[in-house]
C-alpha cells in the first residue's frame, strides 16, 4: 500500500496528525504555532477540534475586514461562475473598474495590478528603474536605489539582496546590485548616500516585520522635501500598514504627503485571493510600454471583482475610523501593563507591539495555549498584535485581560 493511499485509508484527524504530515511532506521554512485551523468568520479561528481562538494578527494584516466577509465571499462565488482568468491577452470588464475605483479611492493617476506584495516591489523596481534612465536620464545600468536598514519588503532575490537581516539573505547570494542601504528614521544618512544616480528612495513608512517601528514624527514630511529638492522618487512599501492598518486610508496619510508610488496587497482582497498593485504618478508608470512587464494573472476578472468589493467593505463599513478608534483603545489599555519585561509598547491604529527584554515566543505560546488569543513574535522579542479591524471593544476586552494575565 503507497503512501497515498494509507492517509486515504487513515485521514488526519488530530492537529497532531495535520502537522506530523505537514512536516513530513513539507519544506522546514517557517515556525507557526501549532495551532491547526479548520474555519474562520470575522476575528474568530476555529481549529480542528472546534476550539476558539481569536485571531490578533489577521494572516498579517491581509484580513482587515475579517475573515470570509459575505459580501467578499459572496462577490468571489459569483464572479468565479463568470470568468476567472482571461489573461492580459484580451481584456476583461473588470479591470477597467478596478482601475477606477482604486485610482478615485487613493487620489492616484495610474495602476498596475499583479499578485502578491512582493511581485508589486519587483515592479516598483523596475519602474523607477526606468524612470531613471528614461527620464532622469542616469547612466544605462547605474541606477541607485536608497533602502533602509531592517526593511522587510519580499522574499525575492532582488529584494532579499537589500535586505539588511541574514536570516533573509544568508546563502541566497549572488545579490542584485543597485541598493544603497541608509538607515532606517536617520535623514542625515538617507542625504549622505544621495548621488546623482539615485533615482528613488524606497521605505516602509512603519516597518512591520522590524517590530512595528516608526521614523521620528515629520521623517516622510522632509523625505519628501528632499525627494523635490533632489528629483528623486519616493516609493512607500504599504503592503502591511495600507488599507485601514494605522487608522487612515495609507500611513502615509498621518504625514498629508503624497508619494510618488506605494505598493499594496495583502488586504487588498480581504484575504480571499493575491492580489496587489503599484500605484503611482502617470509620469512613472507611464515609462512601460507593451510586452516591458506583465503577469498572467495579473488583473485578472476575479482578482478584480473580489477586490473592489474588499474596497468597497473598508469604506461602507468604516473599518478605516474603527481602526483609529479601537486601536487608540488598545494601546492605551495595552500601556498599562507595567511588567518589568517590557520594555515598550508603542502602535498606531490596530498595529501594535509589545517589545520586551527577552524572547517573545514563550509568551505567544501561552497566549495560545492557556488564552485562546493569536498573536506571534517578530524579531525574538517584540509581539505583533494586529486583529482584523472588525474587532470590537469587547473583543479587545478579551484579548487585553489575557495579555494582562500573562504579563502579571
Amino acid at each position: 500500500m503507497t503512501q497515498a493511499e494509507k492517509i486515504v485509508q487513515n485521514p488526519p484527524q488530530t492537529a497532531e496528525d495535520f502537522i506530523a504530515l505537514e512536516k513530513q511532506y513539507g519544506a522546514n521554512n517557517y515556525k507557526p504555532l501549532d495551532v491547526v485551523v479548520e474555519r474562520a468568520e470575522g476575528v474568530w479561528l476555529y481549529d480542528v477540534a472546534g476550539t476558539r481562538y481569536l485571531d490578533c494578527l489577521s494572516a498579517y494584516s491581509a484580513v482587515n475586514q475579517g475573515h470570509c466577509h459575505p459580501r467578499i465571499l459572496k462577490t468571489l462565488t459569483e464572479q468565479a461562475q463568470k470568468v476567472t482568468l482571461t489573461s492580459r491577452a484580451f481584456r476583461n470588464d473588470k479591470l477597467p473598474l478596478f482601475y477606477e475605483k482604486l485610482s478615485q479611492l487613493t487620489g492616484f493617476d495610474k495602476v498596475l495590478p499583479m499578485n502578491t506584495g512582493a511581485e508589486a516591489v519587483e515592479t516598483a523596481i523596475k519602474a523607477v528603474r526606468k524612470w531613471g534612465y528614461t527620464v532622469k536620464n542616469v547612466p544605462a545600468n547605474q541606477a541607485e536605489i536608497i533602502v533602509c536598514t531592517e526593511n522587510f519588503q519580499g522574499r525575492t532575490t532582488t529584494i532579499v539582496s537589500f535586505s539588511t537581516d541574514e536570516t533573509a539573505r544568508g546563502g541566497f547570494g549572488p545579490f542584485t546590485p543597485g541598493f544603497v542601504i541608509a538607515e532606517y528614521g536617520n535623514i542625515d544618512s538617507i542625504k549622505n548616500v544621495i548621488t546623482p544616480n539615485t533615482v528613488a528612495i524606497m521605505l516602509e513608512p512603519i516597518q512591520g516585520e522590524a517590530g512595528i517601528k516608526f521614523p521620528p514624527k515629520g521623517h516622510l514630511k522632509a523625505l519628501r522635501d528632499l525627494c523635490d529638492a533632489e528629483n528623486i522618487l519616493l516609493v512607500l512599501d504599504e503592503v502591511q500598514t495600507g488599507l485601514g492598518r494605522t487608522g487612515k486610508l495609507f500611513a502615509f496619510n498621518h504625514e498629508d504627503i503624497q508619494p510618488d508610488v506605494v505598493t499594496i496587497g495583502k488586504a487588498l482582497s480581504g484575504g480571499f485571493y493575491p492580489v496587489s498593485a503599484v500605484l503611482a504618478t502617470k509620469e512613472v508608470l507611464g515609462v512601460f510600454n507593451p510586452g516591458e512587464h506583465g503577469s498572467t494573472f495579473g488583473g485578472n476578472p476575479l482578482a478584480c471583482a473580489v477586490a473592489m468589493t474588499a474596497l468597497d467593505v473598508l469604506v461602507d463599513e468604516k473599518l478605516i475610523e474603527r481602526s483609529a478608534e479601537l486601536g487608540a483603545y488598545f494601546l492605551a489599555k495595552l500601556q498599562t501593563l507595567t511588567h518589568p519585561v517590557i520594555k515598550e509598547v508603542r502602535g498606531l491604529g490596530l498595529f501594535l507591539a509589545i517589545e520586551l527584554h527577552e524572547k517573545a515566543r514563550p509568551y505567544c505560546e501561552t497566549l495560545f495555549r492557556e488564552h485562546h488569543i493569536l498573536v506571534k513574535e517578530t524579531h525574538e522579542n517584540i509581539i505583533r498584535i494586529a486583529p482584523p479591524l472588525v474587532i470590537s471593544k469587547d473583543e479587545i476586552d478579551q484579548a487585553f485581560e489575557a495579555i494582562s494575565t500573562v504579563f502579571s
